[in-house]
């Protein structure tokens, strides 16, 4: 299997369990309805474990463009292969997507509440605030790729190291995922949004197309400056790239800023 095949797969692991336990969460009628945040967040963690399990060997298992853009930053992977794997991280999150809307078909015509459907398959923010929900995604992917960091500079027997990645995206979601859903991943947002978008939901609504800026670019910056911190602080090499990074996103939040409504909404 090539690597690009192996982020799709990788990637559509990481959906099933996380866009699944969403959906038994959310839908009328699932037996886990209403199983609350606790178990999203132990999901979404061990999607991320065996989805590196499985591909761990054949891609790396990025499985989310801010881990495969901060390793690019940093000189741990080739600029020229990041195209390929952001695409088969969004295909294989499509592919993911749509699994889950057939899993639980009989569900989405039972479900009265549009919010519930998109909320199996993308993030939304508690309160809606274009610069705070971006800071929310920022710092949850910042603490994300710093946290990758120090799990690939621990002396751990290699094969634990997928159970503590799927910990570390646990511990992330209890502490940081109740303002915006912690995506963290653009891919993750992403590719199930265009699935919500295209695929036959019943009352489905509104994709919320507004808001998907935020859930790609939070963790992007976010992660690549997460990624350079660690080099600049750990390993003693302040780059360039950090700031130029660091430029980009103090320009990006003072765009974010001048459009966000001055006041929270309540």
């Amino acid at each position: 299997m090539s690597p690009f095949w192996g982020e799709v797969l990788g990637t559509m692991i990481l959906i099933l369990f996380g866009a699944g336990v969403c959906a038994g969460a959310n839908l009328t009628k699932s037996y886990a309805k209403d199983a609350g945040w606790v178990v999203i967040t132990l999901a979404w963690g061990l999607g991320v474990t065996l989805g590196i399990f499985a591909v761990g060997n054949i891609s790396g298992a990025h499985l989310n463009p801010a881990v495969t853009v901060a390793l690019a930053w940093t000189e741990d992977f080739a600029w020229s292969d990041v195209p390929l794997y952001i695409l088969g991280q969004l295909i294989g999150a499509f592919i993911g997507a749509c699994i889950i809307f057939l899993q639980y078909l009989p569900h989405w015509k039972a479900t009265n509440d549009p919010g519930a459907k998109l909320g199996v398959f993308s993030t939304g923010p508690a309160i809606p605030h274009s610069f705070s929900n971006l800071l929310s995604e920022f710092i949850g992917t910042f603490v994300l790729l710093l946290g990758l960091q120090f799990i690939g500079a621990g002396e751990f027997t290699e094969g634990l190291n997928p159970i503590a990645v799927g910990l570390l995206i646990v511990a992330i979601g209890m502490a940081f995922g109740g303002t915006t859903g912690y995506a963290i991943n653009p891919a993750r947002d992403l590719g199930p949004r265009i699935a919500h978008a295209v695929l036959p939901i019943a009352g489905k609504g509104s994709s919320n197309w507004k808001y998907s800026w935020i859930p790609v670019v939070g963790p992007l910056l976010g992660g690549s400056l997460g990624a350079l911190f660690h080099k600049a602080v750990f390993n003693n090499s302040l780059t360039t790239e950090f700031w130029i990074v660091l430029v980009i996103s103090v320009l990006v939040f003072g765009m974010a800023y001048f459009i966000s409504p001055k006041k929270f909404a309540s």
